[in-house]
């Protein structure tokens, strides 16, 4: 389940997401910016990552994608990227880029780096 969220923002800020408990634990919340669409996951654990919404096999929504572990399938053809790095699990090669991501009182804040 993913939900969707559009960002005021500003080159090199931090942008607030949102609340922690409203990105569903093993699930991610979509942030669309003027970079591109960037998925924000939330682990098991309340972890939180951010990586570009993009598969590097075929450009599936990873926000779309089964967060397990620190990983995520994306729905097209189930490659699993990790979180923390955005490269695809072996044998599959590629990568995503990723976020920097802060909880600060239970609210998400995301770093658009350039």
């Amino acid at each position: 389940m993913t939900a969707n969220t559009a960002v005021n923002e500003m080159d090199n800020e931090w942008l607030e997401v949102g609340r922690l408990e409203d990105i569903p634990r093993l699930g991610s919340r979509l942030v669309r910016t003027s970079k591109g669409d960037v998925a924000v996951f939330r682990t098991a654990g309340d972890e939180v990552f951010a990586l570009n919404d993009r598969c590097p096999h075929k450009g599936g929504p990873l926000s779309q994608g089964i967060v397990f572990d620190h990983k995520v399938a994306c729905p097209l053809h189930n490659w699993c990227i990790e979180l923390q790095t955005g490269c695809a699990i072996a044998p599959d090669e590629g990568y995503t880029g990723t976020y920097p991501v802060n909880v600060e009182n239970g609210v998400v804040f995301l770093k658009l780096e350039d």
